[in-house]
């Protein structure tokens, strides 16, 4: 072997054991039973799961025009904060700039991770416009290994196109694409902005007044609609309110496709945090709600209506965030998350009871690879498997800092917390890429693979 892990307590989302993990060529070859290597590991007293699988991140820009959103991470740091965190693949949302297609953000973006990207990563085309030759570009996608799709029901042309779209969800589910849908009604966005304005309610705090539940749940009433009608499996991204949750619920109880990823903003924060002074850096999308959606959404991982956690990494410096001269209904969305995520779910959910270690790395793992197309090849802990793999110090209390982590952005929405629970070692492809936080040479810029996928697997 090439490496072996001693005496752990290997954790699957359906089993766990003590045994001893034998990797070769980077993948585990073998669980259990007489194995030697040169080099050692002993994770005694701690767990071994799988390398996490963040299905949403944003690691490229959103266009090159003047409103476009160009985020502080890239695919170098980024990944640097995945790693670090137990995070051993992304899933990037690939935007198409003006006048480009999918295939061609796809190419872009592809070379961008192979040559900066620390950690595997997969792509995420979205779909800006359904004309007929991009409609007809989804099979020829998806053969290539891009089983997803990406669609905003919050953009003006969604509205402005609705029957292109429902086709494109149409050819996904015979292609077994996944469509990844951003659900707020954007009718009711630009309604509740204009009242704002109109009534001189522009403070950072009015915020989630600007994108209320019921935009929310209203899209989501029509994602689990076009899963109804088109047969494609539908994947709400970062679902934020019960009654949205509620939405979802209803379409799984009648056999529906339809699945749901949340955020660690939207289980560890709630809506009064933008009464304090500096409450825009707490902006995304949605917004942050009340502790009764909070309460939902965890019941709903542990129930399991609940799919996959996310962290939609989109992250500004603070000074972007609090920049005075923004709006209630423009501030700009999305925080640093990719280093915390998985240590404030453990702390948060398994510390406390909320969830349990299989619901864990089903969350984190397993569901997001099947849903993307890469069980079991990543997402478990099994022979052939790669050896994306984390020693999980469950003892180990850290106080978050993000000044001292690896995002650009310089802050995170947790500092000052104390999270106990954080990976000891990161395996990726059985190359040890971080030990307690701290990057190896191994992690390098450019190790990272863009992954071809099959079809979606429905959970």
């Amino acid at each position: 072997m090439d490496l072996v892990i001693r005496d752990g307590t290997v954790v699957t989302a359906g089993s766990w054991a003590r045994t001893d993990i034998g990797i070769e060529g980077g993948v585990v070859a073998q669980l259990g039973g007489e194995m030697r290597a040169a080099e050692e590991v002993d994770a005694a007293g701690r767990y071994v799961l799988p390398g996490g699988i963040d299905a949403h991140v944003h690691l490229t820009p959103s266009g090159s025009g003047p409103n476009s959103w160009r985020w502080v991470d890239d695919f170098d740091t980024g990944t640097a904060a995945a790693l670090a965190g137990g995070v051993t693949t992304v899933g990037n949302m690939s935007h198409p700039d003006r006048g480009e297609t999918m295939a061609e953000a796809l190419a872009r973006d592809g070379a961008d991770g192979e040559a900066s990207s620390r950690c595997d990563f997969v792509l995420h085309p979205v779909l800006m416009d359904p004309s007929a030759s991009e409609v007809a570009s989804i099979e020829k996608l998806a053969a290539a290994g891009h089983t997803s799709l990406k669609v905003f029901l919050s953009f003006r042309r969604f509205e402005k196109a609705v029957d292109g779209y429902l086709e494109a969800l149409r050819r996904a589910a015979g292609a077994g694409v996944l469509a990844l849908l951003h659900c707020e009604d954007i009718a009711v966005i630009d309604c509740c902005c204009a009242v704002l304005r109109d009534e001189g309610r522009t403070h950072p705090r009015h915020y989630p007044e600007s994108r209320p539940v019921a935009a929310e749940r209203a899209a989501t009433e029509r994602a689990v609609a076009f899963a109804e009608v088109t047969g494609c499996p539908v994947y709400v991204v970062h679902l934020a309110a019960a009654a949205a949750l509620d939405a979802c619920r209803a379409g799984q109880r009648r056999g529906l496709p339809v699945y749901v990823e949340t955020r660690p903003l939207y289980l560890h924060l709630s809506r009064e945090r933008f009464e304090e002074p500096d409450g825009a850096k707490y902006a995304g999308a949605p917004p942050l709600r009340e502790r009764e959606d909070v309460a939902a959404l965890w019941a709903g991982l542990a129930q399991g209506t609940v799919h996959t956690l996310a962290t939609d990494h989109a992250p500004w410096r603070l000074e972007q965030k609090l920049d005075p001269a923004l709006e209630a209904p423009d501030l700009r969305q999305g925080v640093a998350e990719l280093e915390t995520s998985l240590p404030m779910l453990w702390w948060a959910g398994v510390n406390t009871g909320r969830l349990s270690l299989h619901r864990f790395v089903e969350v984190t793992a397993t569901n997001p690879a099947k849903l993307l197309g890469l069980y079991p090849t990543k997402g478990t802990i099994a022979p052939g498997a790669d050896a994306d793999l984390v020693v999980w110090d469950a003892q180990r209390t850290r106080r978050i800092d993000g000044g001292e982590g690896r995002s650009r952005a310089g802050w995170s929405p947790y500092d000052g917390w104390e999270v106990t629970g954080w990976p000891a070692m990161v395996l990726s492809r059985g190359e040890v890429v971080a030990r307690d936080g701290l990057l190896t040479e191994a992690a390098s810029p450019g190790r990272g693979r863009l992954v071809p996928r099959g079809p979606t697997q429905r959970l």
